[in-house]
């Protein structure tokens, strides 16, 4: 088992972290504070290649793998995971259209998404359901015409509403309201598509400079050529795509765990306490090489759950272990660094505060970790239902 990185692996990893501790780290903590989308700092995300990546080159992309994605969204999060996240949600948005999308929707919609030129975003959640994808009350009504009419309510989505939001995939229901089962259809939906409006932001515990909002759907009009998916096929896709985001936020979550453990690591050399350095007294040593446990098993699990995508071997156990073990160790290992600081961490001012207020979300969105507690148990053969 082989667990180098190839030369060009290194390149790309050496060259976005470099990128992203030179341009992104001294602004996180101004981005926090003013909670303002970066739109400058996003366009050189997308200049530096970090979108092209994973995409087929006939759009624009470098035709690389999930495992190179993953490399380059950590060290955006070891710099600022906020602006790591309104990336990788995307990157996942713009592989969903790659990869169940016409012809004509890739060409129209993927150039200006794989350049970074424009962002894009995914919406399922409402305010009623998340996890609960059969509970979303969103519905899309076919008319005599052929058109569709979207009437509902989205929560909590990112990226809609920036000045480079390009289009939103939008999951409805759409089989008839006395069918005995839910069926759903996706719709690639333009941010300029009449009756389709984005609520005002909201007011967040971290992920402050990362677009996050409510949408609004009033007789939104699309067509057929809007379908991803094929008619009622939107909740499986959507499901496709939350699988990749899953993989994603582990490796946003494994960046900030790294920034987490590199900052404890520099302040217990610094600061001086009972004469002398505080990582000389053992229980500050302890807490350190506990994170640094931590870190290094969640970077495995979720190099292995990329790598398995790459290798074609879809891998749902993987996928959620990759989530839920690095999600939680990033609160985990953002707390110690806390711990490590002191009174300091408390501060808003010690880049540890913002870890763990940024990547308290991680172990909710994209499927809770209870969610991939359940996904795992039944992948292991349990009795685990879900409807």
């Amino acid at each position: 088992m082989n667990f180098e990185l190839t030369p060009e692996q290194i390149e790309l990893q050496e060259s976005i972290r470099a990128f992203a501790q030179a341009e992104i780290a001294p602004k996180a903590e101004e981005l926090d504070r003013v909670g303002e989308f970066p739109t400058d700092l996003f366009r050189r995300v997308g200049e530096m290649g970090v979108m092209s990546i994973p995409f087929d080159p006939q759009y624009g992309g470098m035709g690389l793998g999930v495992f190179d994605t993953v490399l380059a969204i950590e060290e955006l999060a070891r710099a600022d995971q906020s602006l790591a996240v309104s990336t990788m949600v995307s990157i996942a948005t713009g592989l969903t259209v790659q990869r169940f999308g016409t012809e004509e929707q890739k060409r129209t919609w993927l150039p200006d998404i794989v350049s970074g030129r424009k962002i894009c975003s995914i919406a399922g959640t409402e305010p009623d359901a998340g996890s609960d994808t059969g509970g979303f009350k969103t519905r899309a009504t076919q008319l005599e015409n052929g058109q569709w009419s979207l009437t509902g309510e989205k929560a909590f989505i990112t990226n809609a509403g920036t000045d480079l939001s390009s289009f939103t995939l939008i999951l409805a229901v759409s089989s008839e309201r006395d069918a005995p089962k839910k069926q759903f259809t996706l719709f690639l939906t333009p941010n300029d598509a009449p009756g389709y409006t984005r609520g005002a932001k909201y007011r967040k515990m971290g992920w402050k400079s990362s677009d996050t909002r409510p949408l609004h759907l009033d007789d939104c009009q699309l067509g057929e050529e809007h379908i991803v998916g094929g008619k009622h096929g939107g909740r499986w896709v959507l499901h496709k795509g939350y699988q990749a985001a899953r993989l994603f936020l582990a490796a946003c979550s494994l960046g900030l765990a790294q920034a987490s453990l590199d900052l404890a690591i520099g302040y217990a050399k610094e600061r001086q306490a009972f004469g002398g350095s505080l990582g000389r007294l053992q229980l500050i040593q302890e807490m350190i090489a506990k994170m640094a446990l931590k870190v290094d098993s969640a970077r495995l699990v979720t190099y292995r759950a990329a790598w398995q995508v790459d290798a074609g071997k879809e891998d749902l156990m993987a996928l959620s272990m990759a989530k839920l073990h690095a999600t939680e160790t990033g609160s985990e290992v953002a707390n110690l660094a806390i711990q490590v600081h002191g009174g300091f961490g408390f501060m808003d001012e010690c880049p540890a505060s913002r870890y763990l207020r940024d990547n308290r979300i991680c172990t909710i969105g994209d499927g809770s970790s209870q969610i991939q507690t359940l996904l795992i148990a039944r992948e292991c053969g349990l009795d685990v239902s879900f409807n």
